[in-house]
């Protein structure tokens, strides 16, 4: 079993970052506004931040572009120490379909969401190479229903493959998440109930069901 504390390898690398006096880039993957407002409010003290919302498995589009809008409102209204800019990416649902394909009766948190996982940290791992980001990571494991550790692993494989170090991170912990709640609460976020894909939602309206 994987014991490496995330958090405390991010506090290093921020200290670090710290003592040199400097403000590197980060390009910072996002999923949607909730997850990414107590995120954007720790990193922005120490990295200029440009926020990549690709998210090819949310389903429908117009769930795509209110994430989009929301994400787009909330940098907008929170205050940050550097600068944080916004780039969309295209909406490609085709390509989550082709990598899903087999996989589509899986159960959440398994083999499907961890191919989903690297296939929006592929793209950001080659933005960040293309555009000489200093770092790159996701907002990704602020969720308790993410898997952190399978994050960093393939985070670490993508450094490898593009040499842009992966920042480590599990922002659930020094209640990251807690964090996210109220600000999504004082910003009145949009807060979906799935994590994106059609396979997710459907097993959302089941539960949902079951429980009535």
């Amino acid at each position: 079993m994987n014991q490496t504390n995330y958090q405390k390898e991010l506090d290093k690398t921020i200290s670090g970052l710290a003592a040199q006096g400097r403000v590197p880039t980060l390009l910072l993957h996002a999923c949607c506004a909730p997850c990414s407002s107590y995120v954007l409010e720790y990193l922005s003290d120490y990295f200029e931040i440009t926020v990549l919302y690709y998210n090819p498995n949310i389903s429908p589009r117009t769930e795509y572009d209110t994430r989009a809008e929301e994400l787009k409102r909330l940098i907008s209204e929170m205050t940050f120490k550097h600068p944080v800019k916004l780039l969309v990416g295209e909406y490609e649902p085709e390509k989550f379909y082709a990598m899903a394909k087999g996989m589509e009766e899986l159960p959440e948190g398994g083999e499907r969401c961890f191919k989903c996982y690297e296939q929006r940290l592929s793209c950001t791992a080659k933005l960040a190479k293309e555009q000489g980001f200093d770092y790159f990571t996701t907002t990704l494991s602020i969720s308790p229903l993410k898997n952190a550790a399978k994050l960093n692993e393939i985070g670490l494989a993508l450094e490898k493959e593009c040499g842009v170090p992966y920042l480590l991170s599990d922002f659930k912990k020094k209640n990251g998440y807690k964090r996210s709640v109220e600000l999504s609460a004082e910003h009145n976020l949009y807060r979906q109930n799935y994590c994106g894909c059609i396979f997710s939602r459907n097993q959302a309206e089941s539960l949902y069901r079951n429980e009535k």
